[in-house]
């Protein structure tokens, strides 16, 4: 161990990242930006934390941390959007859709 190793500002190998308010004001910007939003909710898993994937009527989505499920759930309330389970109903087609159309185009 050097001598400054201890004033990295680094996480430490092994802990996870939890939500930020960065993380919910983009999510709130990204909706208010797009219209026909869903909410997807993603369990936590050995990696990551909770997220939330939002996807717009076109298929353009984003995904971000979130506390909890409940947490999720919340925030999709508090907009007025659809939110399902993403272990449950799986991903809209137009989601897979879109991807697919920006890895052809070179942009992904």
């Amino acid at each position: 161990m050097g001598l400054f190793d201890r004033f990295r500002r680094k996480p430490r190998a092994g802990v996870l990242r939890t939500a930020s308010n960065q993380d919910t004001s983009h999510l709130e910007q990204w909706t208010k930006s797009r219209h026909g939003v869903e909410a997807y909710v993603e369990p936590r898993t050995t990696v990551t934390e909770t997220t939330v994937v939002l996807v717009a009527h076109d298929g353009e989505w984003t995904r971000r941390r979130v506390a909890s499920p409940d947490a999720a759930r919340s925030f999709a309330r508090k907009l007025g959007m659809p939110i399902y389970d993403a272990g449950i109903v799986g991903y809209p087609k137009r989601m897979r859709d879109y991807t697919a159309r920006k890895k052809a185009s070179g942009e992904l």
